[in-house]
């Protein structure tokens, strides 16, 4: 049935083939933390068009950032609750075999007005999560960001790795990266079979409209200007949350226990201004001399200026490829969900842009 709070009925089978020196893990019951949010919810989806052999259970404490709506149609079991309920996520986690973790606080803006809640969900939830694992000896892949390693010279060649040391910026990433951190600990400490994935900035359906694209998608939807933090000159590494969420599952196939993996599309550098102008471009919101429609605002305080992620090593050992490797595409394919989805982010837009005027944003 769709997911819905119900009561929790699981089977346990796991079964392990070897394949050279990967394993290929069959998992039939899979808990999603995070899994009614942007990314979470995409991955479910995915989960159940591709694997309808796995029984998925959805932890997700629906804050601002989750939706029931995010999962409608889909076939799983939606437990709202919260990752640091040391019981209830004993429980849980006593009757899956994997548990893919997606929850997380993961707004810089936010983070930079009250860092607590950030500390409390990817910190502490983190550990509890990992406690359970470990008791229960139950897989755990943790999903991590890019922002993690600081920022990088704008104009450089170089790029993230898997071995770039952590340099975080905020306290959103500083918390990510303890995150981190607490992973590779549990695994080297307790044998806890874990793998990490650090993921580059994503786009594509579902996306809260208080991020960059959607908010400059449905600024312009509404007849507004688009918003530019300061010059514009920050570079991200885009991709699309379909690609995040295949790599995600070839890292539970495929990857090597204790390992992390990058995930970037290899996009060309392409920073803020030029997104904003491709999105006015491609939506037609031009001035008579065929200028983008945007408008300058403040800057966020200590802004990371570069983000670009390697992910030679995904590529290279476990055989994964992005889909969308033109962003123009990957961008059409998100402003026109977002055209047909009005109903879906229209009660969000006016509190969004109302706290974005207080900020000065």
């Amino acid at each position: 049935m769709p997911c819905g709070r119900i009561a929790l009925a699981f089977y346990r089978e796991v079964k392990i083939v070897k394949v050279g020196s990967l394993k290929l893990l069959s998992m039939r019951r899979m808990l999603v933390t995070g899994g009614a949010g942007f990314i979470g919810a995409n991955f479910v989806r995915l989960v159940a068009a591709t694997r309808p052999e796995v029984s998925i259970t959805v932890l997700d404490k629906l804050t601002y950032a989750g939706n029931r709506a995010n999962l409608e149609g889909v076939e799983c079991r939606l437990v709202v609750g919260d990752i640091a309920d040391a019981a209830l996520v004993d429980e849980l986690v006593a009757q899956s075999d994997i548990v893919v973790h997606f929850a997380a606080e993961s707004h810089n803006d936010n983070s930079l007005q009250d860092p607590s809640p950030f500390i409390q969900t990817n910190v502490v939830g983190t550990f509890t999560l990992l406690e359970a694992c470990r008791k229960h000896d139950v897989r755990f892949h943790h999903v991590s960001t890019d922002e993690v390693f600081g920022d990088l010279e704008i104009g450089a060649a170089t790029k993230f790795t898997e071995t770039t040391p952590y340099a975080p910026s905020s306290p959103y990433s500083a918390s990510k990266a303890s995150s981190d951190h607490l992973v590779r600990a549990w695994t080297r400490s307790f044998g806890l079979r874990a793998t990490i994935s650090n993921c580059s900035n994503n786009y594509g359906p579902f996306q809260h409209v208080e991020k960059f694209i959607p908010r400059q998608i449905t600024n312009l939807l509404d007849g507004q200007p688009a918003k530019l933090y300061g010059t514009g000159e920050q570079v991200r590494d885009w991709i699309h949350v379909d690609d995040h969420n295949s790599a995600v599952l070839t890292i539970l196939d495929h990857g090597e226990i204790g390992e992390t993996y990058n995930i970037g599309a290899d996009q060309k550098d392409i920073n803020n201004k030029e997104v904003i102008e491709l999105i006015c471009e491609i939506m037609g919101a031009t001035n008579a001399a065929g200028g983008a429609l945007y408008e300058h605002v403040a800057d966020r305080p200590g802004h990371d200026q570069r983000y670009a992620m390697d992910a030679s090593k995904l590529r290279r050992e476990l055989g994964w490829q992005p889909h969308y490797t033109d962003f123009r595409e990957g961008l059409t394919q998100t402003i026109q969900w977002y055209r047909d989805n009005e109903k879906w982010w229209r009660p969000d837009k006016g509190d969004v842009e109302k706290h974005y005027a207080q900020r000065g944003h």
